[in-house]
């Protein structure tokens, strides 16, 4: 349906795209990973043809509408948000507004109502009649209420504009759908309500995501951009990452035969299809795993950061206490009356409908703010480390990043023991000598992991710690944190490293607070039962 033939680009010296050839046929949903700067997001742009290639070409079938993610939020801000959403299918807008136009007509002629007749059948043969239900009902999905609808764009918030934007590229039912980060500022409602869409798309769907679950629950094939080529695997991100994980593991081994790899492989995929069918996706791409070529898995070249918390001291029986502890803003309470008692080695997912109640809780436990009323108390024996979600204020000075780290390690100052903390971050040679007030989103994420490694404590707080992180990165600290012997406090959207590390739910509300001891997902199963109910 979409193709590319040899297509390359390069700037300067950094070659992203050398001679690519793809295939991306109707049914099957790609997923585009790679590093940071690989160049996912520049793939997007020039199979969309938003920027050119240096040479080669992309190829569409013909006839096919392709619809792409919009990342300008202020492009509509003057339209209302429900012709917004149809304008996501150029070809029935100009029509509607070209009848329209001739119905305006004050001297309405024969000639007018031939060409107003004709526009009439095409509009109908593109079901232009049910164009503004359906827009209503995507919205609707995506958490954009009713009331809403008719309201120009500037006025919605900036969450709320990106979620319009996503139900304008959804409309129409386009042939071929290229998405960017699509969960980008949703909750996990809407989430799972795109990938349930997405699963009954029956086109062709290209994404970008740094979401695991979401690569799970929606990919037949993971397209792998590394050095300068892209590789074309069936199966989701998981089935991807943990094959290639096994063929690196077994090119290490050197001993062992080639029919003991091969029978390995084979077992692999035949239990990865087996849970396969268990799984949120459609019958059709269940049976993918069953066909796949052994010779078809290759190790990764993907660089992962070696993310690992050890304790300097380890923690006694008492933790945390939190009595009576609530937090008033202008428009109300964010959290009220909580009580908790936080036991040794409880990993504590908490969640909120307002992001900011999470924040301030963080906060309060790190003496940043004051709670309103009630009290908590650490264990004598308790040291912690902070991931922020704001992390601008460390990043104001012109130091490199050695200088940088030196500061937070209150013994050991020598530069190769720091270097040592930047490197296993992924920070090497020359990079340490960057300035830390040019670094971007996720250098500085990953130099307050580096800081968070060197404090050595025993109770982490993290709030939405896979911001602006890469998959590898993102995996290794979900790896890191399911090994940490610690205590564990943290808050983020990435529905995977959720469930994989948190034993216990904590839910935030204005009126009060639940406390669950669970997974995320029976957490989450659990609240669906109390809404159907």
């Amino acid at each position: 349906m979409i193709s590319t033939q040899n297509i390359s680009l390069q700037y300067g010296k950094r070659v992203l795209f050398d001679e690519v050839n793809i295939n991306f046929t109707g049914g099957n949903c790609y997923g585009i990973i790679g590093a940071n700067g690989a160049g996912k997001s520049t793939f997007l742009k020039i199979l969309s043809g938003e920027i050119p290639a240096n040479s080669g070409s992309v190829k569409i079938e013909p006839g096919k509408r392709m619809a792409v993610l919009k990342q300008n939020h202020f492009e509509y801000d003057e339209v209302p948000v429900l012709d917004t959403v149809v304008m996501g299918h150029k070809e029935l807008w100009d029509l509607k507004l070209e009848k329209d136009a001739i119905y305006a007509k004050p001297d309405f002629s024969e000639e007018d109502g031939n060409r107003a007749s004709d526009l009439e059948a095409k509009f109908a043969d593109m079901d232009g009649w049910n164009a503004e239900s359906d827009a209503a009902a995507l919205l609707s999905g995506l958490g954009i209420k009713e009331a809403d609808h008719y309201k120009l764009v500037k006025e919605l918030s900036g969450n709320e504009k990106v979620r319009v934007l996503l139900a304008q590229t959804l409309f129409g039912n386009p042939d071929i759908l290229i998405l960017d980060e699509p969960t980008n500022d949703l909750d996990i409602q809407t989430i799972s309500w795109l990938e349930d869409y997405l699963l009954d798309f029956k086109n062709t769907l290209i994404v970008v995501s740094h979401d695991r679950h979401f690569l799970d629950t929606v990919c037949t094939h993971v397209a792998d951009i590394d050095f300068g080529q892209i590789k074309l695997y069936t199966g989701n991100y998981t089935f991807w990452y943990e094959s290639s994980q096994l063929a690196l593991n077994q090119r290490t081994a050197a001993n062992k035969k080639a029919e003991d790899k091969k029978k390995e492989l084979q077992e692999f995929i035949a239990r990865f299809s087996a849970n396969a069918s268990k799984s949120k996706q459609a019958t059709s791409r269940k049976k993918l795993l069953d066909k796949i070529n052994i010779e078809e898995i290759q190790p990764s070249n993907r660089k992962y950061p070696a993310i690992i918390f050890t304790q300097n001291r380890t923690a006694g029986d008492q933790i945390l206490e939190v009595e009576k502890l609530s937090m008033e803003s202008s428009d109300g309470y964010l959290f009220k009356d909580l009580d908790l008692f936080v036991n040794k080695g409880d990993k504590i997912a908490v969640v909120s409908d307002d992001s900011l109640a999470v924040t301030s809780f963080f906060q309060v436990l790190m003496g940043e703010q004051q709670a309103t009323s009630g009290f908590h108390k650490f264990g004598q024996t308790i040291t912690k480390a902070y991931l922020p979600n704001e992390n601008s204020s460390y990043f104001e000075s012109d130091e490199n990043l050695i200088d940088w780290l030196r500061q937070y390690s209150d013994g050991e100052k020598d530069e190769v023991y720091i270097r040592g903390f930047l490197g296993k971050m992924l920070f090497s040679g020359q990079e340490t000598l960057k300035k830390c007030n040019v670094l971007s989103g996720g250098e500085k994420v990953r130099c307050m992991i580096s800081r968070m490694m060197l404090q050595g404590a025993n109770l982490l707080i993290l709030d939405e710690p896979t911001n602006h992180l890469d998959l590898e990165s993102i995996t290794a600290f979900n790896n890191s944190l399911k090994d940490f012997p610690g205590t564990v406090l943290f808050t983020s959207h990435d529905h995977t490293f959720t469930q994989t590390i948190a034993n216990r739910i904590l839910e935030l509300r204005p009126d009060g607070f639940t406390d669950t001891l669970s997974t995320y997902d029976a957490y989450l199963e659990k609240k669906q039962l109390e809404v159907v109910g």
